[in-house]
């Protein structure tokens, strides 16, 4: 079970109202990357894990400090709404230019739908989704997705605390920004440890290496113009498993024919082909097909 309390982790009191700013900061509330994704995919994660109890203590511990950042940035927000009317904040941006030109004016669902309350959306009123979320099961993937997440996380609030000039706003996402990097580091221990534990980097571990065709597991494909690719860890020598040897591709070549499809039967009614028709020269219909 969860239990409440109301003190918030840390402290949420912005300087001076900003609506326009609270419309910003709902991007690392209900976006992609935002506290509310990485707390439901962290509980998730946590309430279907069926390995190593400590993996699903870890999930569930990060995820459940998430719940107390969504009531952060939600506090945030609403006081950044608080005490300062649309037509003040339009008419601030009006005299500065530059200004402007980087902080577009308060979100209007933050009257019409909220009540001067966050919602559940990022900067551009898109609604979260469930879709922004992994829980596989596969906790090396998971932990990846987790470490990449938080990475994200952090980009986008320091990106905010860069844009804003309220110390009460900056103070909260200095906090934040210092709990990402923390979640980035046990991350980043989870996987290592996973890493060592089963003797492989490759998602899953626990597919045979003799099922899939093992000749080209290391290839990497030049299939853009150039070579500067060629340079790269990934192209030469060891592979990052240490089972194979990196093999750069200059000119890669397919492994199969042209594709011939048989026709759709008549029931299915998809364009018949016309008999007889001879396509013009450069023409990209294939008569075989």
């Amino acid at each position: 079970m969860f239990y409440h309390i109301k003190e918030l982790q840390y402290e949420a009191k912005p300087a001076c109202p900003d609506p326009a700013f609270a419309n910003k900061m709902q991007e690392i509330l209900g976006g992609q990357y935002g506290e509310i994704s990485v707390m439901m995919q962290y509980l998730f994660q946590g309430f279907n894990g069926r390995a190593d109890k400590k993996y699903r203590d870890l999930c569930l511990d990060i995820g459940t400090e998430e719940i107390g950042h969504v009531e952060l940035l939600a506090t945030l927000i609403a006081r950044l709404l608080e005490g300062a009317s649309v037509a003040e904040q339009e008419a601030a941006y009006k005299s500065n230019h530059v200004l402007a030109a980087v902080m577009s004016g308060m979100n209007p669902q933050h009257v019409i739908v909220s009540g001067l309350g966050a919602m559940p959306v990022d900067s551009a009123g898109n609604k979260w989704s469930a879709d922004y979320i992994g829980a596989s099961g596969n906790l090396l993937a998971d932990f990846r997705a987790n470490l990449m997440a938080e990475s994200m996380g952090r980009l986008q609030a320091v990106r905010l605390y860069e844009l804003s000039d309220d110390p009460g706003v900056k103070d909260t996402l200095s906090f934040l920004i210092a709990r990402d990097t923390g979640h980035q580091n046990q991350w980043m221990a989870a996987i290592a440890e996973l890493e060592e534990r089963e003797g492989d980097i490759v998602v899953p571990t626990t597919f045979p290496r003799h099922l899939e065709k093992q000749a080209v597991s290391y290839d990497f494909y030049n299939l853009s113009r150039g070579d500067a690719s060629k340079s790269g860890r990934w192209a030469t020598g060891p592979s990052m498993d240490g089972k194979g040897q990196n093999n750069y591709v200059e000119q890669p070549g397919p492994y199969a024919g042209k594709p011939k499809l048989k026709p759709a039967p008549p029931n299915i009614h998809d364009t018949p082909k016309m008999a007889g028709h001879q396509p013009p020269p450069g023409s990209l219909i294939d008569p075989l097909l």
